[in-house]
């Protein structure tokens, strides 16, 4: 399974109304800082944390003991109105976006999130889906977030937060069918840039839901899900991954899961890569 995209979505910035970075370059970070190409998908897989890999066989069991705990729907697509936290995200959207800009969008700033995530190795591919980490899986990104002052205060007063980063989705791109790990997490998408050429939609199980700049979209990623930005522009978002609010018994098991993964190579890796991409994008412009 692989990124489909069309011969000119490379040009992430075509269309789009904006002013592209000058001199980007992507750092070769098996020279730069010794981070390793992408592993073959059987190598990624091996390297995942064991309760992915065989607990996914019991996903179905955990998944429905979570939802029986849930405080919150269990549908596809959540009502915004739910997470009183996401009007924050919209009372400042502006000032986030200009953060994206004029940091995230900016040179070599935000690898494909291939290059940092193990996960996402199979549905990912070099620039076409990009990401600007701020926060992930509870860990912060010290470096990112002092360059996003504003956008950090904001993403620090979100409760139970898990991961926080700017998702960078280029022209021409489809990312496949495709769900989270645990129902014990919830997505939120804030539309920073949405290109108006054409269309950009994320189909949830047997929903079909667009975004708009300045609003906020609240979804459960274990439903099947897939991408499409069928534009000549760059499709940007704040990505939100907080924890579902939950009573007992299902709050034990979605703990119990995450911490087990939070503390695994599995994310140390990640955590790992995207210290050394920020170094060798130092490098290069040094």
């Amino acid at each position: 399974m692989g990124v489909e995209t069309r011969p000119d979505a490379g040009a992430l910035w075509r269309k789009s109304g904006r002013t592209p970075p000058h001199g980007s370059r992507i750092p070769d970070l098996t020279v730069i800082s010794g981070v390793p190409s992408p592993k073959p998908k059987l190598e990624a897989e091996r390297n995942r944390p064991l309760i992915i890999r065989y607990g996914k066989h019991l996903r179905g069991l955990f998944d429905r003991l979570i939802a029986s705990s849930s405080l919150v729907s269990n549908d596809p697509v959540l009502d915004v109105r739910d997470f009183a936290w996401t009007a924050l995200l919209r009372e400042h959207w502006q000032d986030i976006r200009e953060e994206a800009i004029s940091v995230a969008l900016q040179g070599d700033a935000s690898p494909s999130l291939a290059t940092i995530s193990p996960d996402h190795r199979a549905i990912a591919a070099v620039n076409m889906w990009r990401s600007f980490f701020l926060w992930g899986y509870s860990y912060p990104i010290e470096d990112n977030l002092a360059e996003c002052p504003k956008t950090a205060a904001i993403v620090a007063r979100i409760p139970e937060l898990n991961s926080a980063f700017f998702s960078i989705l280029a022209p021409g791109t489809h990312i496949p069918a495709h769900r989270g790990v645990t129902k014990g997490l919830i997505t939120c998408h804030l539309g920073l840039i949405v290109p108006r050429d054409g269309d950009v939609r994320m189909r949830v199980d047997d929903r079909v839901v667009r975004w708009a700049e300045g609003e906020t979209l609240v979804f459960d990623d274990t439903y099947d899900h897939e991408v499409w930005n069928d534009t000549a522009g760059t499709r940007v978002v704040l990505l939100i991954q907080f924890e579902r609010p939950l009573k007992r018994p299902g709050k034990w098991i979605a703990d119990l899961f995450l911490g087990i993964v939070r503390r695994s190579a599995f994310v140390q890796e990640a955590r790992d890569n995207i210290r050394s991409w920020n170094e060798a994008v130092k490098q290069l412009d040094m």
